[in-house]
């Protein structure tokens, strides 16, 4: 069984050795305080989970125009970066190493929560066949306006703001959020990005955005610190491409031509069949240079068999993290996992956040 070791194997990630392969994927939790800063349970919820190769944080809005939903964290206040630097020094006590990920959701949003209740932005003025979460509901996501050509750079700065302030919080590192219909994604694909100036029409162009914040990021926080996460062909909140294939290739040379430290990628739908449309995700793996994180639907016995077959370098395990702070551990020990509280995901309290129970507890059902 040389293969069921491989996932509790080192890994070398840039200038960090990880103890183990398995990635705390990026899970959006809302439970924000006033003025976007994180929960002082966070501080919790991460630490009891700093057993992970690599924590990545849940999806933080680099602006207040980037958020999408309802008790979201920021980065770009001192308060938020006060709230996130107890975060980090928590799980460096308890030995462990998180990147933060960085967000603009772009349409995903709602006019409640943009200033002024301007119309959130996107490349093109095309409104989402999707729902956002707000006051404490879900909502008909709203109406975009197209960003103008001079507006853009601004994106692209607070970004980079963005990965100045993680720096400064005490991340080990940044997750550029290019993946699941979101701002970046919505710049690279077709079905959404119907502009004719130098953001639009070739793929080059389509992918200019996600690079140029790529570029600025990496050079904020370090390209050895700096990973990206993708999702060439997910339908999630409204997002398509007519051809994936070209369109990835491309942006992935990009990427790796910049020298990121990882990409993230989520094979098939996000959260649902991995086999949703054609993808060969191998040629990602082999036009990049960098580590290669496998996500969606993975379990010890898929986690194995990539990871044998030298098809990812880690394995981004998202709600069985959630309902299993230990999982390294379970895992390891062939321990039953707890099951996720589907209820508790989004919003609210220490309940199904940070009272799921770890091995040796008096197995008390979290539910």
């Amino acid at each position: 069984m040389s293969t069921a070791t491989k996932l509790f194997e080192p890994y070398k990630l840039g200038p960090i050795t990880l103890p183990n392969r398995l990635v705390m994927a990026p899970l959006t939790r809302n439970r924000a305080l006033a003025g976007l800063v994180p929960n002082p349970l966070a501080v919790e919820y991460y630490g009891q989970r700093a057993s992970a190769g690599l924590l990545v944080s849940e999806a933080t809005q680099v602006s207040q125009q980037g958020q999408g939903y309802q008790d979201t964290p920021g980065i770009y206040s001192k308060e938020q970066v006060a709230g996130w630097r107890k975060v980090t020094d928590r799980v460096h006590e308890r030995g462990g190493r998180i990147f933060l990920q960085l967000w603009h959701v772009g349409r995903i949003s709602h006019v409640s929560l943009q200033q002024n209740n301007q119309a959130p932005v996107a490349p093109s003025a095309i409104r989402a066949k999707g729902k956002t979460f707000v006051g404490g509901t879900f909502a008909d996501v709203s109406e975009p306006r197209a960003l103008t050509l001079d507006e853009i750079p601004g994106i692209i700065e607070s970004f980079k703001k963005g990965a100045a302030n993680a720096m400064a919080a005490g991340f080990d590192g940044v997750e550029v959020h290019g993946a699941n219909g979101y701002l970046l994604e919505q710049f690279a694909k077709d079905g959404t990005n119907k502009r004719t100036d130098a953001y639009g029409g070739s793929i080059e162009n389509r992918a200019r955005l996600m690079l140029e914040v790529a570029k600025v990021v990496a050079a904020e926080a370090g390209a050895e610190r700096t990973g990206i996460r993708i999702s060439p062909v997910t339908p999630a909140n409204d997002i398509s491409d007519s051809n994936p294939q070209p369109l990835y290739d491309t942006i992935v040379d990009g990427l790796s031509a910049l020298k990121l430290v990882y990409i993230h990628v989520v094979e098939g739908a996000t959260g649902g069949p991995r086999d949703i449309a054609p993808f060969d995700y191998g040629s990602l793996r082999k036009r990049f240079a960098g580590a290669y994180i496998a996500n969606n639907g993975y379990d010890f016995e898929l986690a194995n068999k990539v990871l044998g077959a030298n098809a990812a370098d880690l394995i981004a395990f998202g709600k069985p993290f959630l309902a299993n702070p230990d999982l390294v551990e379970r895992l390891q020990r062939g321990a039953p996992l707890n099951a996720p509280d589907k209820a508790t995901f989004y919003g609210g309290g220490a309940k199904g956040y940070t009272d799921y129970p770890v091995l040796g507890d008096s197995l008390q059902a979290a539910q």
